[in-house]
Parts: structure tokens; C-alpha cells; sequence
């Protein structure tokens, strides 16, 4: 029997567990990204999303602890996803930094449930208490990396790139944060203001490197 509002799904076929821990994994994100407070989530909370009975969950996570951190995991990595792309559309490594920075920015307008879900989840057990390793540290990582590769060629100031990243990642975080927060502000466009952030860090000119066109196809975002 389907209770009301219990969400039908199809049996998988047999071998395809895969499918129904993604189904999860989904079900989870949803719920904690229309705003559902996580503590009270509960596996079989999840279990109706997914359309599944509950003992179907524990087949595949054995608390709602490792479930929680499966779903944050799923979202870092798209976000990652999301910055190299952004990151192979520049050709050098100025251009390669601002294109990362702005793909950040825009995951997060365009992807609001899932960027809120990471970094406003009041729930310290659900991120591993060490950064090395896990999926933001490889996200935080190509942010480093970019930032580094700049410095080597010579066209940022000199400086520990963990520690310029760290910078760059804070006002990024609160631009992305701000802009949808508060949009009836009058924001610049979003590149023009990320331009600024990488010009104040690490000493870039990437006024100098722009175009009026290339900031005007910005305006709108």
C-alpha cells in the first residue's frame, strides 16, 4: 500500500543497487535543500521520498550519519564537476583562475538548494571533522592550485597560495552568499565583482586583461 504522499518507484532490476543508493542519495539532498531541518530527517522520512520501503535504506547505509555524508559528498563533487569545466574554458593561468572563480560563484546562484546544503548544514557530524581528503578539500584544492600556478608564472604577487586560496574562497563565499540574499542591492556584474576580488588577492590586473564586451555579456548575471 502507498500512503499519501509516499512517492511510488518502480522495483530495480536485480543487480542494479547502484540505482537505488543514487535514488537515495537524491532523496536526501532534496529534503535537506527545501529547507528540512536535519535533525528531524529520518531514514524513513527518506525512504517515502524515494518511493522505497524503509528497510531499504539500511542496505546501503547503516546510519543516517553515513547517508548525510554520502549526500554532501554527491554535492561537492558536482560542484568540482562544475569549477574545471569553468576552469578548461580559460587559456592561461589568469584566465583559467578568474573562469574557476566565476563557475563557483555561478554554481551557487544556479544551484542554490545544493549550495546551501553544503555550507549552511547545521551539523558538524555530517562533514569529516579532517578537510584532507574529502570532496571541498579537492574543490578548495583546484582553487590552490590555480592560484599557485599564477604566482609561478609570474603574473600574481608572491605569496602562500593555501593562504591567498583561503582568502579568495571567504569573499567568493560571501559575494555568492550576499547576491542571493539580498538581490534588490545594486551588485555590479558578477564578473566585474569577481575581477575585483582576484585583483585584491593576488595583485592581478585583470582590468587590463578584459574587454568592455566581455563585461557587458556579464550584465545580466
Amino acid at each position: 500500500m502507498v500512503t499519501s504522499g509516499q512517492r511510488t518507484r518502480e522495483r530495480s532490476p536485480q543487480g542494479e543497487g547502484s540505482r537505488l543508493r543514487e535514488e537515495l542519495i537524491a532523496a536526501a539532498g532534496r529534503l535537506l535543500a527545501s529547507d528540512a531541518d536535519v535533525d528531524s530527517l529520518s531514514l524513513r522520512g527518506v525512504a517515502r521520498e524515494a518511493g522505497v520501503a524503509a528497510p531499504s535504506v539500511y542496505l546501503h547505509f547503516a546510519s543516517k550519519e553515513d547517508l548525510l555524508r554520502a549526500v554532501v559528498d554527491t554535492h561537492f563533487t558536482a560542484l568540482q564537476n562544475a569549477i574545471e569545466t569553468g576552469v578548461a574554458t580559460g587559456h592561461d593561468p589568469a584566465s583559467q583562475l578568474l573562469a574557476g572563480c566565476l563557475a563557483y560563484c555561478r554554481y551557487a546562484v544556479e544551484h542554490s538548494g545544493s549550495y546551501q546544503l553544503l555550507f549552511n548544514t547545521p551539523r558538524p557530524d555530517i562533514k569529516d571533522l579532517s578537510f584532507a581528503g574529502t570532496s571541498g578539500a579537492a574543490a578548495f584544492q583546484t582553487l590552490a592550485d590555480g592560484v599557485g600556478a599564477c604566482i609561478a608564472a609570474g603574473v600574481a604577487q608572491p605569496g602562500d597560495p593555501f593562504r591567498v586560496a583561503t582568502n579568495i574562497w571567504s569573499a567568493l563565499h560571501g559575494t555568492a552568499s550576499l547576491r542571493r540574499a539580498t538581490s534588490g542591492f545594486p551588485w555590479p556584474p558578477l564578473e566585474v565583482q569577481v575581477r575585483g576580488i582576484l585583483e585584491a588577492f593576488t595583485g592581478i590586473p585583470y582590468r587590463d586583461r578584459s574587454t568592455d564586451e566581455e563585461i557587458a555579456q556579464d550584465g545580466a548575471t
